[in-house]
């Protein structure tokens, strides 16, 4: 006995194709109600009419138009006129698809992130350069870990010798032609432009991430709330994913490296930007890596699962926390010979 159902009606049938019962649903004007029939069929539901028939035949093994399985019979399929209405409400579906998938946070989020980081490699790649072309004019400038005022500093100097004695140093015997100046002092312009797009992307990383992950934004700062669940490919599959796997999101190609060569297994992926544990001793990194990890993750099903967002409060009992593990390991453990 089978039952056969697709969107408007339902029917059940033994294996010679022989029609017993069969439910026909005409409400196909209301496109809402159709539409709610289409999401509920392509979710493996039932339709109104294939439960009233199951009832009425509970042995019947249901399966869907189409369904190669199902005898030959002569089903009730819809006319010319529901199916131009079927045409209309997936066109609909379709659009409202397109519609959710523009609001979705965490695909703005993967767009958001992978132009930042593209930028940011652009940007440091011209800072690079400015930072080598002024040195072979000025090589007594010493930048040491700051050089971000070096590329509006380039940009407002009218000539060489303005910007050496901005920077204080003396000027060179010789030194480049008002085009070559020109040249330079147009790539640090640029570059810092470059560096004023690089924080407004970052500023919007950081407030659509505290929107759309309060709890772990608070936790491990927005950029890197960010990140986790860019690489876990959204909000939902970064919440169900284990804190084993969250610890080492990012270090995928050490991880099978791992599995086909039996390297040590790394310890840690990009949380380790973090730094609870990029500032702690080697030795510890690996326990604060999974303590880490194990209240992320918490903290990634209160946010998927809309629970009340995390506070300071509780970010610093995970700060004593690690505080407390940094404590009872002052020194690194002696290898068992």
């Amino acid at each position: 006995m089978w039952l056969w159902y697709d969107w408007q009606a339902a029917a059940v049938a033994d294996d010679e194709g022989v029609i017993y019962d069969h439910a026909v649903w005409d409400g196909f004007f209301d496109q809402r109600a159709l539409i709610e029939r289409l999401h509920s069929i392509s979710s493996g539901g039932l339709t109104p009419e294939a439960k009233l028939l199951q009832e009425r035949f509970p042995e019947a093994k249901a399966l869907i138009h189409g369904d190669e399985q199902l005898p030959s019979a002569d089903w009730p399929l819809p006319s010319d006129e529901a199916l131009e209405a079927a045409d209309n409400a997936a066109t609909e579906m379709a659009r409202q698809g397109v519609a959710r998938a523009a609001g979705d946070p965490d695909r703005r989020l993967e767009h958001l992130l992978r132009a930042s980081d593209e930028m940011r490699a652009t940007f440091l790649t011209m800072e690079a350069r400015l930072v080598e072309w002024v040195g072979l004019f000025l090589p007594e400038v010493r930048f040491g870990k700051d050089r971000t005022a070096l590329p509006k500093l380039v940009g407002d100097c009218e000539s060489l010798s303005m910007l050496a004695k901005a920077l204080e140093v003396s000027m060179p015997e010789e030194g480049p032609s008002k085009s070559e100046w020109k040249t330079l002092r147009e790539w640090g312009e640029s570059t810092a432009t470059f560096r004023g797009k690089l924080d407004r992307l970052e500023n919007a990383i950081r407030e659509l991430s505290e929107a759309h992950l309060p709890s772990l934004s608070i936790m491990l700062g927005p950029l890197l709330a960010a990140r986790l669940c860019v690489e876990a490919h959204g909000r939902m599959r970064l919440a169900r994913l284990p804190a084993g796997t969250v610890q080492v999101l990012g270090a995928e190609k050490a991880f099978f490296n791992h599995l086909r060569t039996g390297a040590a297994p790394p310890k840690h992926g990009h949380i380790f930007m973090h730094p609870w544990i990029s500032r702690s001793p080697r030795w510890v990194r690996g326990k604060i890596a999974r303590t880490i990890a194990a209240k992320a993750s918490i903290a990634a099903k209160v946010d998927a699962f809309e629970g009340e967002p995390w506070t300071q409060i509780m970010v610093d009992e995970i700060d004593q926390k690690i505080e407390s593990i940094k404590a009872a390991n002052p020194k690194p453990k002696r290898r068992q010979r």
